[in-house]
């Protein structure tokens, strides 16, 4: 990908962005004028993008295989090229690239290398107002500092305005979509559908918590069985729910599931029946791998969910990531 743009602060700012995610599709040669453009590229672009005033008809002999114009004025000057707003969030430029790339890509994408290298983390509790989602998010966030971390939320409403999806976004069940309907595209539509949370990765979780009583645990157990043969994540952080179909099946491929709980008598009543059908079940394996967790009461979160890597209730997981 060829990335244009005389605006110098620009060109450099979005390809330090581009450069900190994580398999690129493509590797980025930036430049600052047209000429330098037209010297040092040959036939083999993929993408060639171009801010709206630097692009000219010359660069039509580059023969890119897509040529994006990053658009200034919002004016649609030229046929044959796709057009991106410049002045969006480099994420969603990003994401529009991506898009814009899945119509020509090679459908033979590479491995990626740390495929088979994948431990999920299950969280979940039967026990409700148990702080499982900050919980969930903390860790997946403390990870993500030093390791290529998922989160993905199961619940029938998250509860956190930052993880919600907006009208327009993908979420969670357009992956699932993606997963039969373009399977070995399905690299690429999981990272236009990322969003970030500090450096972790998460998908949206579904805007309506009705769709996850549809998916079959077959669906939800192949959607994870591909994720883990990309090869992109170290940690995947399951926050579970009973919304969903197949949970026993899933917290049985968790390395470990935290199940937190509190003090008072229906508590302990809901999780001595969950732990009771675990067994019933015959899935004892899950009961073994538990670690069961009362949260000490905590002042005050933060306000902004990136901000959950301090204080206590981090202190706590980072001890707890050691122990497992």
């Amino acid at each position: 990908m060829a990335l244009c743009d005389t605006e110098e602060e620009y060109a450099q700012l979005m390809t330090e962005f581009l450069k900190k995610s994580r398999e690129l599709p493509w590797k980025i040669h930036t430049y600052t004028s047209v000429q330098e453009l037209m010297k040092e590229e040959g036939g083999s672009l993929s993408l060639l993008v171009v801010s709206e005033s630097a692009y000219g008809e010359e660069l039509q002999k580059l023969e890119a295989l897509r040529t994006v114009v990053l658009s200034e004025s919002g004016v649609m000057k030229w046929e044959g090229v796709c057009y991106v707003d410049k002045y969006r969030q480099a994420e969603d430029v990003l994401k529009e690239l991506f898009q814009i790339y899945m119509e020509i890509a090679d459908t033979r994408l590479p491995r990626l290398k740390n495929s088979g290298n994948i431990t999920f983390i299950g969280n979940y509790s039967p026990v409700r107002r148990a702080m499982q989602t900050s919980f969930s998010l903390t860790m997946g966030q403390i990870l993500a500092k030093e390791h290529a971390t998922l989160y993905l939320n199961f619940e029938h409403y998250a509860g956190i305005p930052e993880l919600r999806p907006d009208i327009q976004s993908s979420d969670m069940a357009d992956l699932l979509y993606f997963l039969k309907a373009d399977k070995e595209r399905f690299g690429l539509r999981l990272r236009s559908i990322c969003k970030h949370m500090g450096n972790m990765d998460y998908i949206p979780p579904m805007k309506s918590g009705q769709n996850l009583l549809t998916v079959t645990a077959s669906e939800w157990a192949a959607l994870l069985q591909r994720i883990e043969e990309l090869g992109e994540y170290e940690y995947v952080i399951l926050d579970l729910s009973e919304s969903m179909q197949g949970l026993f099946e899933i917290l049985r491929g968790c390395k470990v599931v935290f199940t937190l709980t509190q003090e008072d008598r229906i508590a302990r009543s809901k999780l001595l029946q969950y732990e009771q059908l675990l067994a019933l079940y015959e899935y004892e394996d899950v009961l073994e791998k538990t670690r069961r967790l009362r949260i000490p009461q905590i002042q005050r979160l933060p306000e902004n969910m990136e901000q959950l890597t301090r204080g206590d209730l981090a202190v706590l997981i980072k001890d707890l990531l050691k122990e497992v």
